[in-house]
C-alpha cells in the first residue's frame, strides 16, 4: 500500500497537467515515500472528502489531509525530518519562499497567457464549460484572445527568465548539484505547459531547457511518462 494518496488533476488522454500537483509528485518521491494518485477533473474536485476543497493538490497521509502544494511541501519536511530535505535547512526554506513568490507573481501567470486556449483544447469535455467561464472572469476576455499574440510575448518571457538561465549555466539545479523544492516549484510550470501545449516556452540549447531535461529524468523519469508534447 502506498504511503500517500495524491488527488491529481486530469485532462483528456489522462494528461496529469496541474502545475501544483507536479510540484508535489517529485517532492513526495524526494522524501523516499511511495504514493498513488487519484485522477480528478476540475468538476470533480468538490467531490473530494467533505467537499471543502476547491483546488488540488490534496494529499492524505494516513489520517492526515493536507491541501495546497506549498503547505504539502512544508508538511512533508516536518513530518519526515530524517528523509532528504526539500529545502536544505532553514535558510534554504526561507529562500525558496522568495522563489515561490517571484515565480507565482511574475512568471507563471505570464506563461498562462500563452497556452490558455491549448489547455482548454486538452481538457475533458465535462470540464470545458467550467474552464471557459472561470478564465473569462479572471482575464475579462475569451481564452482565445488571451492566447493571441503569444509569438511576440514569448520574447519577454524568455527575457524574464534570464536570472534562472544564468544560474543554470553554472550548476545543474537550483539546489546546486542536486535538486531541492525550488527546482520542483519552477519545473511544475514547464511540465504543465508541455503536457497541454505544443508551444515551447524555452528552446533547445537554452540552459533552462537543459535543466528541464535533467528534472524530467529525476525519480525514475516520472515526469516524462504520460500524454504530452515532446521536449
Amino acid at each position: 500500500m502506498a504511503d500517500i494518496v495524491l488527488y491529481d488533476l486530469v485532462g483528456a488522454d489522462d494528461r496529469r497537467f496541474s502545475t501544483h500537483c507536479w510540484r508535489v509528485r517529485p517532492a513526495i518521491a524526494h522524501k523516499g515515500l511511495s504514493f498513488e494518485t487519484v485522477p480528478v477533473p476540475f468538476t470533480g474536485i468538490r467531490g473530494i472528502r467533505d467537499g471543502s476543497y476547491s483546488t488540488v493538490p490534496v494529499i492524505v497521509d494516513g489520517g492526515t489531509w493536507v491541501h495546497d502544494s506549498w503547505t504539502i511541501a512544508e508538511y512533508l519536511e516536518n513530518a519526515y525530518p530524517d528523509a532528504p530535505s526539500l529545502f536544505g535547512g532553514a535558510g534554504g526554506w526561507a529562500l525558496t519562499g522568495f522563489v515561490r513568490h517571484w515565480w507565482q507573481s511574475r512568471m507563471h501567470p505570464f506563461a498562462m497567457t500563452m497556452i490558455l486556449k491549448d489547455i482548454f483544447d486538452h481538457l475533458l469535455l465535462e470540464d470545458r464549460e467550467y474552464f471557459q467561464t472561470s478564465r473569462f472572469k479572471r482575464f475579462n476576455r475569451p481564452i482565445a484572445e488571451v492566447q493571441a499574440g503569444r509569438e511576440d510575448r514569448i520574447v519577454e518571457f524568455r527575457d524574464r527568465i534570464e536570472p534562472l538561465r544564468r544560474l543554470l549555466d553554472n550548476q545543474d539545479f537550483l539546489g546546486g548539484a542536486d535538486p531541492l523544492y525550488a527546482d520542483y516549484l519552477v519545473m511544475g510550470t514547464f511540465i504543465w505547459a508541455r503536457k497541454m501545449s505544443p508551444f515551447a516556452l524555452v528552446e533547445p540549447g537554452d540552459p533552462v531547457h537543459d535543466w528541464m531535461n535533467r528534472c524530467l529524468d529525476l525519480h525514475g523519469g516520472m515526469a516524462r511518462a504520460g500524454a504530452g508534447f515532446d521536449w
